[in-house]
Formats: C-alpha cells, structure tokens, sequence
C-alpha cells in the first residue's frame, strides 16, 4: 500500500534522508521515533509528493488523492469558518464533510466559528478532520497529538483505529515514544537521516520500545 526505496534527499551538507527503504501494508501503522533534524518530516514530506527524493522512490497506492496528512502547519484559511473550511477541503476531492467527523472531534458547537477565532487545540482539531474529510486511505501523520487536550486526543485514536481497521495505513511520527508504541503495528528509529532501527512491535510494550530507542540512537 505504501513503500520508499532507497530514500536520499540532501540539503547542502546536510542528509534528510539517506537509503531508507520498508513499506507499510493495510492495517499497519508504522510509528517512526528520532530526535530532531533526523529526518522525520522530510521522510513524510517526500512520501506525501511534497518533495522529490534525489535519489530513490516512494509509492503509495492510490496517488495522492487517498493521503490524509497532518502536519506542523493545519493548512486552514483563518478567516473562514470550520464549515466552510471543510466544504473547500472536501470539494477537492470531490467529497462532502460529514457531520458525524464534527461531532467526533468536539467541534459542533464551534461549526460556524472562525478558524482565527478558535484555540491552537481546537485549530488542532480541525485541521485533523481537514485530513480526514475524503476519507483518506493513508494516513501520514506528522506529531499529531500536540495541543490537543484528552478528550481530542482519544477522539483521534479512535478515528485513526477505524481507518486501521477498514484496510487503510499509516506513518505516525512522534517524539512521543509511549503514545506512537501504543497505535504502531511497526516501529523504527531514525538518526541522521537513516533507519537504525526498524521491526514489528510484536507483543512489546511501550516501555520496553523506549529503552530500545534509547539505546539505538544513544
């Protein structure tokens, strides 16, 4: 459903990526950990067509209509409402927002707000059902949880779960080491721009996942 091969993006002296490769089938969520500049959004942001690998190739079944993404930046015109955000959203796909998504992500009393005037949470928020409007079939999935308070935080487990379990994938990237063990079929541990780590969680808990990743990029 979603594979990179040999993976290298530079920029100047510095390596985004160097030779990462694995791929990700229906109902697998892989959680990718690493320090900061170790690559992890440039691995999402080349997997999402953003930017063209120098070397190498990423493919995901389906084109880019089918990715939801999440990222740094909620994508979101402030001066709209959240209705009207989703309408736009959804019309590039040729989709209709569903109120069922509102409802999930506490956001129907905030419907016909202004994105300008909401919280950075409730920004948050959005922007999640702004990924989720088409129904993606891959999720990528950039530190998703932050700023959002435990009730939107369990409401995106949910909705991540359920696209799991209706055949869909995902790349989850988190500093979060905890958080992303408990969604991920697969983890890997990134440094430099390259995998030092990479293996089904199979059976381990959260805990024994963080001494691993402590010790991969110590």
């Amino acid at each position: 459903m979603l594979r990179a091969e040999g993976l290298c993006h530079s920029f100047g002296a510095v390596r985004g990526l160097d030779d990462v490769s694995f791929s990700v089938q229906p109902g697998q969520t892989l959680a990718v950990f690493g320090p900061n500049g170790a690559g992890k959004t440039t691995l999402l942001k080349v997997l999402a067509g953003l930017i063209q690998p120098q070397r190498g190739s990423a493919h995901v079944e389906g084109g880019r209509r089918v990715i939801g993404w999440i990222g740094h930046q909620p994508q979101l015109y402030a001066q709209l409402t959240v209705r009207e955000n989703l309408r736009f959203w959804a019309s590039l796909y040729d989709a209709s927002p569903s109120g069922e998504l509102l409802t999930r992500l506490g956001l129907d009393e905030h419907a016909d707000r202004p994105v300008r005037a909401l919280s950075r949470g409730l920004v948050q928020r959005v922007a999640i059902a702004r990924a989720l409007v088409h129904d993606p079939t891959v999720l990528l999935l950039d530190e998703p949880f932050t700023g959002l308070d435990r009730v939107a935080a369990e409401a995106l487990r949910r909705l991540l779960g359920n696209v799991m379990k209706q055949g869909g994938a995902s790349v989850l990237v988190t500093h979060n080491v905890e958080e992303g063990t408990e969604l991920a079929t697969d983890v890997a541990f990134m440094r430099a721009g390259r995998f030092v780590h990479f293996a089904p969680r199979a059976g381990r808990g959260p805990g024994q996942v963080a001494e691993e990743y402590r010790n991969a990029i110590a």
